[in-house]
């Protein structure tokens, strides 16, 4: 039994070790491929036109860093995003005329920082 668990966790482990040594590059070709049979699936074809074209794209020129600094990028971006939103709470709290517009400015904000945390959480 404890041999069982022990290859078990050694088993588990390489498999992680073998996923870290992929590049980015190629998770995003395999992401895309999924993407593609997805929308197979659901007889998208414009979806799938577009996923190919993205994928022969990725083949081409995909490079970890050029994926890296997009992301930063669109993180950097976001992180803009999300300040003007809290400047722009601020100053409707500010004049304090209408619950309406500060609670619309609170959902805005929150929308943004939400969508940062996702950009954070992805791999590239």
């Amino acid at each position: 039994m404890k041999r069982q668990l022990l290859l078990g966790a050694v088993l588990f482990s390489l498999s992680g070790s073998l996923l870290a040594a992929e590049s980015l590059c190629q998770q995003k070709e395999q992401d895309i491929q999924h993407e593609i049979g997805m929308a197979k699936q659901h007889d998208n074809q414009r979806r799938v036109n577009g996923l190919e074209r993205a994928l022969t794209e990725v083949r081409a020129s995909c490079t970890d860093e050029k994926l890296k600094a997009a992301h930063h990028e669109r993180i950097e971006a976001q992180k803009h995003d999300v300040a003007e939103r809290e400047h722009e709470l601020t100053e409707e709290r500010q004049k304090g005329n209408d619950k309406e517009k500060i609670a619309k400015r609170e959902r805005k904000l929150e929308e943004a920082q939400h969508e940062l945390k996702q950009l954070e959480a992805e791999r590239y």
